[in-house]
């Protein structure tokens, strides 16, 4: 009990303090207590921040894909039909020159190889001749995997001119292609893989030993223009709506790849799967494709022959083929629709903080509830509201705007108002029951203070031991005596006696003029011996505070106790608009009567037949059987013996005397 209560003490001081504040002063700490959690969030877990953002940032591209066939790039597939048909990889060189020369008879534009070529074999010379008569780019994997290991194969070819390599990744370990296609451009097909092992990002270059060597889609983009001039500028992103860093090439002009502080450009994942089309490499060396697919086309060719171990996981598949991924990158760079975070995204994402702040604001101002409920939506809501903006952004501007900030301060700033609100509540209810129970019984205050009010009798029989107390000569004193000094005495007299009842496990039912009328549930030895123990300790206690010598021509002040035990009704009646709550009885009649006999048979304390017969140890003194006024049948009444009420009544008074010397002996 005592740990409970300990408790309950410790959560009521949040309401305490909140309840202290200003209504305005304490949402304005909550929402900027939010947007520090926020923060502190961002900046202690970046990776778990990180990886939650892209995985759900994400989700639009999933939901609604752009499913439209995309015609430009057809996905030549080394897939198991051709493994089956041709042999198993690596294929001779003459098979990929007959394959080169298949898809240039086709009418293709481009050829680009994700694969490397990095050793030597019979046929490289056919293979690059058949390179040669159309634009083609090869592949070539810079290795930022294992940095510390230095390993190389084949050569590297195609490096970027006017680009530095600060700020960008750099690696010692490559795989090229052989000398004899050293002719032939390149890009590097080497992705970032992120913790979780999906690719989100490719770098725009890789610098190795010093030189920049650009990706497979922007190779394939300039080998596509014939140009001789790879020249590139890496620049800052210039307006706010810009990505932090863009590349431009000379033989693009108008064309900008945007990129991050890091030198990467992000995949787009806008398009469904099945937008490429993908054909088999064994029906094109076979010749059983219509013309008309790949002629004006470009052509990507790549394994999706499982086994190949050239698989990333995307937000579609768990397991998509690398060639898919080069296709995207390809398209989105055609589009000029590269996914990126403009240089305003942190403002906007504030702005998107301060709109919902204020939406929270405006519902928790608004309480009771409307502000209860919107403000337990506000924080299952706004998280949703935030990714879906995020997720409309990114498919009408291609921003990756991001929503895990605006997210979390939603969810948190609704939680914390929330909280702050149901505190108040609390706060304001344990207020409104510890003023209820300033003026009525504990139990009373609380059935007010937690329900609503009825139109109906709520009352229940109980036994009790009524104990009822009045201030004799009262009103002749309040006469004529100011009425801040009666206020004062009649103040001190209500304390006092609240004091004693409860001390001896009572309670005070009620005050009404000078008197008051006390309750102790049951109607046994235990509640009566109670009661009286009270009744003494009032009569000890009234001699301290009543006037020792009263006004002239006035009775002094006394006090007169009645108690008696038996049934009650206790409840509240009335209208819902105006209930009372009332103590009804002949018991609660006999013990206002025997409390008024106390002035006629001159006994400061009387106590009625059934509450002696629970008092049988203090040898009670009967006082006789009255006909108690209102009633009509007579009660035999008894007082206490004069030794318990001398003690209780006796006046702790010593003359001051003082002992000298002389005097007879």
């Amino acid at each position: 009990m005592k740990n409970s209560a300990a408790m309950a003490a410790l959560l009521r001081i949040p309401g305490r303090l909140i309840g202290q504040w200003q209504p305005w002063q304490a949402r304005a700490g909550l929402l900027a207590g939010a947007g520090l959690l926020t923060l502190l969030l961002q900046a202690l877990l970046p990776s778990l921040v990180s990886g939650v953002e892209e995985q759900l940032g994400s989700l639009g591209w999933r939901l609604a894909p752009d499913a439209r066939q995309e015609e430009r790039i057809n996905i030549i597939a080394i897939d198991e039909k051709s493994l089956a048909e041709v042999g198993p990889w690596p294929w001779s060189r003459q098979t990929m020159a007959q394959l080169a020369t298949a898809l240039q008879q086709a009418g293709v534009q481009l050829q680009a190889y994700d694969i490397a070529f990095p050793e030597a074999r019979e046929g490289d010379d056919a293979f690059a001749a058949a390179l040669a008569g159309t634009s083609a780019v090869l592949a070539q994997v810079p290795d930022l995997l294992n940095p510390g290991q230095i390993t190389t194969t084949g050569l590297l070819g195609s490096p970027l001119l006017g680009v530095a390599c600060s700020n960008a990744a750099s690696t010692g370990s490559y795989t090229g292609n052989t000398a004899a296609l050293a002719g032939i451009a390149a890009g590097h097909a080497t992705p970032i893989v992120d913790g979780d092992g999906a690719v989100r990002r490719v770098p725009a270059y890789i610098c190795v030993n010093g030189q920049p060597y650009p990706a497979l889609a922007l190779s394939a983009l300039l080998a596509a223009t014939r140009t001789d001039s790879w020249q590139a500028t890496r620049s800052t992103g210039a307006g706010p709506w810009q990505a932090v860093q863009q590349l431009t090439f000379a033989a693009y002009p108008g064309l900008a790849i945007p990129l991050d502080a890091d030198g990467n450009f992000r995949v787009s994942f806008r398009q469904s799967p099945d937008a490429y089309r993908a054909i088999s490499a064994a029906d094109v060396l076979a010749g059983r494709v219509d013309p008309g697919v790949l002629a004006n086309s470009w052509a990507l060719v790549g394994f999706t022959a499982f086994g190949m171990n050239d698989v990333v996981p995307t937000p579609f598949n768990g397991a998509a083929h690398g060639v898919e991924l080069q296709a995207r990158i390809l398209a989105s760079v055609l589009d000029a629709n590269v996914p990126f975070t403009p240089r305003a995204a942190p403002w906007l994402l504030a702005l998107l903080c301060a709109g919902f702040a204020a939406l929270l604001w405006g519902l928790a101002a608004a309480r009771e509830r409307l502000g209860n409920y919107g403000l337990a939506a506000g924080a299952l809501l706004l998280p949703a509201l935030a990714l879906y903006v995020h997720m409309q952004v990114l498919a009408q501007s291609a921003w990756w705007l991001g929503w895990f900030a605006p997210a979390v301060f939603g969810f948190l700033a609704g939680s914390l108002l929330l909280l702050q609100e149901y505190a108040r509540v609390r706060f304001e209810r344990a207020r409104v029951f510890g003023n209820l129970s300033s003026y009525l019984p504990a139990e009373v205050a609380e059935a007010i203070a937690f329900s609503l009010p009825g139109s109906s009798v709520n009352a229940e029989r109980r036994n009790v031991t009524l104990l009822s107390a009045d201030l004799r000569n009262f009103s002749a004193f309040g006469e004529a005596r100011p009425p801040e000094e009666s206020a004062a005495l009649l103040h001190m007299f209500f304390s006092k006696s609240t004091e004693i009842v409860e001390r001896c496990h009572g309670r005070i039912h009620e005050f009404k003029g000078d008197s008051l009328l006390a309750v102790w549930e049951g109607s046994d030895a235990k509640a009566a011996n109670h009661a009286v123990q009270a009744a003494l300790l009032m009569q000890s206690a009234i001699s301290e505070f009543l006037p020792q010598h009263p006004p002239a021509g006035l009775e002094p002040l006394a006090l007169g106790i009645g108690i008696e035990q038996g049934p009650v009704l206790i409840g509240s009646l009335g209208s819902a608009q105006r209930r009372s709550h009332t103590l009804l009885g002949e018991t609660v009649t006999i013990t206002l009567r025997i409390q008024e006999m106390t002035a006629e048979l001159a006994h400061p304390v009387l106590i009625g037949e059934c509450a002696a017969r629970q008092l049988a140890d203090l040898a009670l003194v009967s006082q006789g059987s009255y006909l108690l006024a209102g009633l009509r049948n007579p009660h035999i009444l008894y007082a206490l013996p004069f030794s318990a009420l001398a003690q209780a009544t006796a006046r702790i008074e010593q003359p001051p005397l003082r002992v000298v010397r002389g005097g007879r002996s």
